[in-house]
């Protein structure tokens, strides 16, 4: 049995709950996918009204896949580098190289292991500090989905109300892809559209609106011991 959080949106909120399931254990996309169907059957066995959609290069929906951080864009950089090139360390960093390699290789450059704790990101000659630990985060991939789907292919996001990444384990890492759709989702409902906020305006929106990361124990400010993922 595993334990994994599923993201949705709940009175204005965008929020998680932890779910257990049986995990199937291996790396190919077969076995994941397993465990993808077997964590969705737990959130459907938890309320009946449930849409899950999988969002990762695991998923079986089109959209799903398309939402992966490995297969959007920013700037013609994956979203992937452009995150990993922005982490600014007590030693080091940013690294912007890292826009320049494959994304597996940025996530796993040793620079990010090897700088010290994670003290905040530098995107565009602008500094974000942690305010809150997954806000940067959430606003690239907000900004990628923007710039990399058509307004329809957003739309679709609306047709599901839970969403999962089956890669991400909150005991491990901070940020889920599967969490920023929730996001989306929220602003949908909201807006109507995805809203085209600064930074600033962001991070402000994000403090009233997001709280998976507190349901996860994750704090919202502070230097990063683990680095952010």
């Amino acid at each position: 049995m595993a334990e994994r959080p599923a993201f949705y949106v709940r009175q204005g909120k965008a929020d998680s709950r932890l779910y257990s399931f049986e995990w199937f254990p291996g790396f190919s996309v077969s076995q994941k996918q397993k465990s993808v169907k077997s964590l969705h059957r737990a959130i459907l066995a938890a309320d009946r009204e449930a849409r899950p959609l999988e969002v990762s290069t695991k998923s079986r929906e089109p959209i799903g896949e398309m939402l992966s951080a490995f297969r959007l864009r920013l700037n013609r950089h994956t979203l992937e580098n452009v995150f990993q090139s922005a982490k600014v360390f007590e030693k080091g960093g940013p690294y912007p190289d890292l826009l320049e390699v494959p994304p597996k290789e940025a996530k796993r450059d040793e620079r990010l292991r090897n700088s010290g704790p994670l003290t905040g990101f530098r995107f565009q000659d602008r500094d974000f500090p942690l305010i809150s630990r997954t806000a940067f985060y959430d606003y690239l991939y907000i900004s990628a989905v923007r710039q990399s789907l058509s307004e329809d292919e957003i739309g679709l996001i609306g047709e599901y109300n839970y969403f999962t990444d089956i890669e991400f384990n909150p005991s491990k890492s901070v940020n889920t892809q599967a969490g920023a759709v929730s996001i989306i989702r929220l602003m949908l409902e909201e807006y109507g559209r995805l809203p085209d906020f600064s930074g600033e305006e962001f991070i402000r929106w994000h403090r009233e609106h997001v709280v998976y990361g507190q349901s996860m124990g994750i704090p919202a400010s502070g230097r990063a011991k683990r680095q952010e993922m």
